[in-house]
């Protein structure tokens, strides 16, 4: 774990999958790969889509500086770098300069404007690390991947993310239970939502069971 700096790991055994030690680099990879791509090859059901009601199409305006200015301040300086091992320290320094800074925009505006993401933004580093506490780490559900892009890709990226929530907020686009990830939304709204949803099953004389999982670790083995 030295992509950044370097960490105190766990003790840890040979990791067993189906009641096997890997011993080798190729069944390790085996059984990583089997753990967390299981629904690497699961069809995805595009006709969900059709649910959603089609809404007026909006302009979409040129980035400003303020927008990747503001994005990259939210940044902590030790997140671990891409490929390209830029940190976003590095890219603090560049984009202070207002040359390399509207550089940077003008990619982001072309990539809008052709509708195309470059190769160099998909490349990625994906590193497994293991998970806080565990008692014993022989099974690979004890590990979980992290990916890690370059960047540049991640700094565009954010500042569409946040106009984007801005326009689907606005225009009332995200359902109401919809909590995580966006602005001024918190762990009391989501409480609220959670005893709204239960009170509701008690005025009609239903008990409620609430299954909780976490999307973000769970999404790699997920039916999608």
């Amino acid at each position: 774990m030295n992509w950044v700096k370097k960490r105190k790991l766990p003790a840890t055994e040979a990791i067993k999958y189906n009641e096997s030690p890997c011993l080798s680099p190729d069944s390790l990879w085996n059984a990583l790969h089997s753990s967390f791509n299981t629904a690497l090859h699961h069809q995805v059901d595009f006709n969900i889509l059709n649910k959603v009601k089609h809404k007026p199409c909006q302009t979409w305006n040129v980035f400003s500086r303020y927008e990747f200015r503001s994005a990259i301040h939210k940044c902590i300086d030790s997140s671990a770098p891409g490929p390209d091992r830029m940190s976003w320290c590095h890219w603090k320094v560049i984009i202070k300069n207002d040359d390399c800074l509207s550089k940077i925009i003008n990619i982001a505006d072309t990539c809008i404007n052709l509708g195309y993401w470059p190769k160099y933004f998909k490349i990625s580093t994906t590193v497994v690390i293991p998970k806080p506490n565990k008692m014993s780490y022989d099974n690979p559900k004890a590990f979980h991947p992290i990916v890690l892009l370059n960047t540049l890709g991640k700094l565009i990226e954010k500042v569409i993310a946040e106009r984007i929530q801005f326009t689907v907020t606005s225009n009332d686009f995200i359902h109401p239970s919809q909590l995580g990830g966006l602005k001024f939304k918190s762990t009391s709204d989501a409480g609220i939502a959670l005893t709204h949803i239960i009170q509701s099953g008690w005025s009609k004389g239903r008990s409620t069971s609430t299954l909780v999982f976490d999307i973000s670790q769970f999404f790699s083995s997920l039916n999608h």
